[in-house]
Parts: structure tokens; C-alpha cells; sequence
């Protein structure tokens, strides 16, 4: 399948969806931050067979260079050729980190979108699934290798993801959070990881430039509230925010609390989001810790916030 694309593509079209995965495809399975263990890497493939498809380790997967897994050039080619092999099918990473940003100049923003593909990841793999939606094409917020082996593959949110990855569309429903602002709203689903996000402000890759209606999601680990404070107002800065038609407020991890006003991290955010009049879901169980549940990046989403509950919906291109 071919597509004609550009980062900026995004401002023209919805992105497109992959292709449904079957019993026998071939994933390509690829390290573009940090470096995994080969106990994370061969209890993975062992899941993923399982799951009926066939994984193919990049060359570079157990690379070891200053903590990344290989050189930036190394990590590139393996996903350059997960990307443009029409024998993979979908791309899943072995685990996030940091460094995968520094593929992004390394890869042509035509090798994303020349043969739509599901990629998986999270965290650091934010930066990946930014330029996959300006490229079009549709991408999984999701478990990676490390996870879905820790979990033998059998748990609730494996078995979403593999869903996903076989066409079926998810719905979800969450229970009200206190701090939650009502609403209902559609948009483009884009986000993950905070601080990664904010990081590709300004450049060609950077999904929150789209003129298109965008529903944010974002999650983040070990980022204190000031930082997170900062990152709100640099969406603020630069008119995203009030361009936003909806947010969903996940984890956030591994904070110290500060000496200041805010009983936590969402209080702090609600400080702030309930000044603007769009529905906000606050607790979404996305991010650093279980579960975390699988969202589609890109695709085209209804949030509805209620007292009875948050309610996100993928609906159909």
C-alpha cells in the first residue's frame, strides 16, 4: 500500500489506519531508546508467537552504546527497515528510555507513511508516534516487549492490544474522578508522554501543530510539578491549548511533592485546565504504571465526561 506524505500532511487528512495483523505476519521488533535485556527480548518473541505472528529482531535490538541500544545511526537503520520492509507488518518496541528523538532526523518523513504499519510503544517511543500522525498514518500508544512479557501476554490490556493490532476499535469507560470538568467533544487523539511531547515543539514532527480538532492525552514519570507546570503553560505560549477540544489527564509517576499549595499533580493541572471550557477526564489509566490501557494515536475519538463516568470512544475513518 502506498502513500503519498510530508510531515505536514496531517493539516490535509486524517491519518490512515494499518491494515489489520493476522496469524503469521511478521513483526519487526526494534530498540529505538534505551537498551532492553535479551531476557526482555526472547520471553517477548516467545508472546508474540504465541499470538500467532512471527517477530524479527532488528540488527541493532541488543545493541549497548552509552545506554542507548547502539548508536543513533544504528537504531535508525533498524527502523528504517522496520518501516520500508514489505515483510514486516507491524513495528513493536522492545522498551522506551530516552534517544528515540534522535532518529527522527535520520529517518525521511516518507519512510513513516510508504507502507502504513502499526508501530507500538510508549514513553520515550512518544517522539515516533508524533511523526507517524504528521506523516498519516494511525500508530498504538501501547505495551511493549518488556511489558507484554511481564504480563505473559494473557493479561487484560495484552489482550486489548492485540485487538487493536487485529482491527478491533476500542471503548472504554472510566470511573468519574473528582476533579473531572464535563463535556463531550470529537477530535483526533494525539499525546503520550509529556515531556517528550513538549520537546518537538517548534520542529516539522510535532502532532500538536495540526490545525485539525485534537483530543490531548498525557502521562509522564519523574517529571516534578514545576516542570509539568511549565510544560502546561509552553501549550499555553504557543496556542495549542486553547486550540484543544478535549484532554485526558493519565498517570504521572514518580513525583516529589513540593512545599506548596496542591495536594497533587492533578490538582496542580486542574488549577490551571478548569478555566477553559472543554471536557477534562482526570485519572485515565494511561502511562507509567498498570493498567495502561492502549489508545490509538491519530485516530479519529469521542470523549464524553460525566458524572457518571468518562467515556472515550475510537470511531471508524
Amino acid at each position: 500500500m502506498m502513500a503519498l506524505c510530508s510531515v505536514s500532511s496531517l493539516a490535509q487528512r486524517s491519518p490512515v489506519m494499518p491494515r489489520p495483523l493476522q496469524k503469521g505476519d511478521r513483526i519487526a521488533v526494534v530498540s529505538p531508546s534505551s537498551s532492553p535485556s535479551a531476557k526482555t527480548i526472547s520471553e517477548g518473541c516467545d508472546i508474540l508467537r504465541q499470538w500467532g505472528y512471527v517477530p524479527v529482531v532488528g540488527t541493532h535490538a541488543l545493541n549497548e552504546y552509552h545506554g542507548f541500544a547502539g548508536t543513533a545511526d544504528e537504531r535508525a537503520a533498524d527502523m528504517r527497515w522496520a518501516l520500508t520492509d514489505s515483510t514486516i507488518s507491524a513495528i513493536m518496541c522492545t522498551r522506551g528510555g530516552d534517544g528515540a528523538v534522535q532518529l527522527l532526523t535520520r529517518i525521511s518523513p516518507a519512510d513513516f507513511c510508504r507502507q502504513p504499519k502499526w508501530l507500538i510503544g510508549f514513553s520515550d517511543i512518544t517522539a515516533l508516534h508524533s511523526a507517524m500522525v504528521q506523516a498519516g498514518v494511525m500508530s498504538i500508544h501501547g505495551s511493549m516487549l518488556h511489558a507484554i512479557s511481564a504480563q505473559d501476554g494473557t493479561d487484560s490490556v495484552s489482550v486489548m492490544l492485540r485487538n487493536i493490532m487485529e482491527g478491533k476499535l476500542p471503548a472504554y469507560h472510566v470511573a468519574h474522578h473528582d476533579l473531572d470538568q464535563t463535556g463531550s467533544a470529537e477530535g483526533l487523539l494525539v499525546g503520550g508522554n509529556f515531556s517528550v511531547l513538549c520537546g518537538l515543539a517548534g520542529s516539522p514532527y510535532d502532532c500538536l501543530a495540526s490545525r485539525e480538532p485534537l483530543i490531548l492525552f498525557i502521562e509522564d514519570t519523574d517529571e516534578e510539578m514545576t516542570k509539568v507546570d511549565r510544560m502546561l503553560h509552553n501549550l499555553e505560549v504557543r496556542g495549542v491549548l486553547h486550540r484543544l477540544k478535549g484532554i485526558i489527564v493519565g498517570h504521572f509517576t514518580g513525583y516529589k511533592h513540593p512545599k506548596n499549595d496542591f495536594d497533587d499533580m492533578n490538582a496542580m493541572l486542574h488549577s490551571y485546565l478548569r478555566h477553559l471550557h472543554i471536557p477534562v477526564c482526570y485519572g485515565f489509566p494511561v502511562g507509567h504504571k498498570r493498567p495502561n490501557l492502549p489508545l490509538i494515536e491519530g485516530c479519529r475519538v469521542r470523549l464524553t465526561v460525566s458524572e457518571a463516568g468518562t467515556s472515550l470512544l475510537f470511531l471508524p475513518n
